[in-house]
C-alpha cells in the first residue's frame, strides 16, 4: 500500500525534490529519498510504509525515555522502516536501515492504532524504534486519532526536519523525546550524515513556539562526543536557549552495527556529563541505560529533596503532588505530571494489532 506524500515541489529540470527534511532529495521517475521510504511514482511522491508497522509493544514512559511526562505510565510504542539518518552506532539499525518492506508484517489504521492504547489503557502512543520524521503524514494521522480517544501522543526523534513539516508535526505531539547525537558539526556530518543546525533549530522551535514537553538525549560514546569541552558547550547552548529546565538525559553506547570496535561507555564517563551539566546550570539531568541511583533521581531544584526515585525504568518512590509541585517546599517541578503515578514497572510487552 502506498499513500500520497506531502512536502514536496516539482524542480526546473523535472525531477521532485522531497521537503520533509535538510537532505533534500531530488529524484526521478521511481527513485527513492535517503529515508528508502519516500518515493516518486509519476508525478507525486508516495509513503510506502503508511499503516504499516515494525511491530508494536507497550513499553514504560520512562523508556522513551520522558522522566517528566506522565510518569510511570505505559506507552504504546510503534516505528515502520528506514531514516533519514545514517547512524554509524544506530541500535536499531535493523529496523532503521531496513529496505525490505516486506519486514513490516503489521498493518494498522490509525484508529485501531488510537483503539489499541485505549483498550491497553496507555495513556499515550509513541512514534519511536525508527525516526517518525519519515513517516509524518501516518504519524499525524495517528496522533489526530488518538487525541478523539483522550490519548497524547510522543514523538522519539533525531529532530532533522525542515520548517513547514516540523510545524504541521509538532502541531500533533504532547511530548518528544530529541535525539541531540553531539554538539558539533563535524560529528554529525561523519557519523550521521546530516548537520547540527537543524537539529538545534528543532530544539528552539519546541522551546519558544510550541507547548509540547520535550527532553533531550545526548548517546556518549567514548572518544567521540564524550569530552569534558564537549559536554559544557552543549549543556551552556541548551541553558542560553532552552532554559535550565529541560531535561538532559545521558545515556550509555554499546558496541552496534558500524561501531563494534568502540567500547561501550563506561559509568564514570555518564556521572561526570551529569555533573559538568549540572555544573552548567541544568536542573534536571539524568543517566541511562545503567543502573546509577543519583542519575535516576529526580530532586527539586529548590529544596534538594528526592522526589521520583528510580530504578532503570521502574518508579521506587513518587512524591510528586497532584499540582507537580515538591512536597516539602512547594516549587512547581518542570513537567507533564498525572493525578497519580503509574505503576507499570520495567515490562516490555509485544501485542498485535489488526489493520
Amino acid at each position: 500500500m502506498t499513500y500520497q506524500a506531502r512536502y514536496w515541489h516539482f524542480l526546473d529540470d523535472g525531477r521532485i525534490q522531497c521537503d520533509l527534511c535538510p537532505r533534500d532529495c531530488k529524484l526521478r521517475e521511481n527513485q527513492r529519498g535517503a529515508c528508502f521510504v519516500r518515493q516518486r511514482i509519476g508525478n507525486e511522491m508516495v509513503l510506502a510504509t503508511y499503516g504499516r508497522s515494525s511491530g508494536f509493544c507497550i513499553d514504560p514512559v520512562e523508556k522513551k525515555p520522558l522522566n517528566h511526562f506522565l510518569p510511570g505510565s505505559k506507552v504504546l510504542s510503534f516505528g515502520t522502516a528506514g531514516c533519514n539518518l545514517a547512524c554509524k552506532f544506530c541500535q536499531n539499525w535493523d529496523i532503521s536501515k531496513a529496505d525490505d518492506m516486506d519486514r513490516l508484517m503489521d498493518r494498522a489504521s490509525p484508529e485501531s492504532i488510537a483503539e489499541a492504547a485505549r483498550m491497553h489503557g496507555c495513556e499515550s502512543v509513541a512514534f519511536t524504534y525508527n525516526d517518525p520524521v519519515i513517516f509524518a503524514e501516518y504519524a499525524m494521522d495517528v496522533a489526530d486519532a488518538c487525541h478523539r480517544n483522550g490519548i497524547k501522543t510522543v514523538a522519539v526523534t533525531a529532530g532533522y526536519m525542515r520548517d513547514e513539516a516540523r510545524r504541521d508535526f509538532y502541531a500533533k505531539m504532547d511530548a518528544a523525546n530529541v535525539d541531540l547525537k553531539a554538539f558539533t558539526d563535524e560529528f554529525y556530518f561523519r557519523q550521521t550524515g546530516a548537520r547540527l543546525q537543524p537539529v538545534l533549530d528543532t530544539l528552539v522551535y519546541l522551546r519558544h513556539e510550541t507547548d509540547v514537553w520535550f527532553e533531550i538525549t545526548t548517546l556518549l560514546i567514548p572518544g567521540m562526543n564524550d569530552s569534558e569541552a564537549e559536554i559544557s558547550s552543549m549543556s551552556d547552548w541548551i541553558v542560553r536557549n532552552l532554559g535550565e529546565e529541560i531535561p538532559l538525559h545521558f545515556t550509555a553506547f554499546h558496541p552496534d552495527y558500524k561501531l563494534k570496535n568502540v567500547p561501550a561507555t563506561p559509568w564514570e564517563t555518564l556521572s561526570k556529563a551529569r555533573n559538568l551539566a549540572q555544573a552548567a546550570g541544568l536542573k534536571y539531568v539524568y543517566t541511562g541505560n545503567v543502573h546509577d541511583d543519583a542519575g535516576g533521581t529526580t530532586a527539586c531544584p529548590s529544596c534538594e529533596g528526592k522526589l521520583i526515585v528510580r530504578d532503570w525504568h521502574e518508579l521506587l518512590e513518587y512524591r510528586v503532588s497532584n499540582e507537580g509541585r515538591c512536597p516539602d517546599c512547594g516549587k512547581i517541578i518542570a513537567g507533564r505530571f498525572g493525578q497519580k503515578p503509574g505503576h507499570f514497572g520495567r515490562r516490555r510487552i509485544p501485542i498485535r494489532i489488526g489493520a
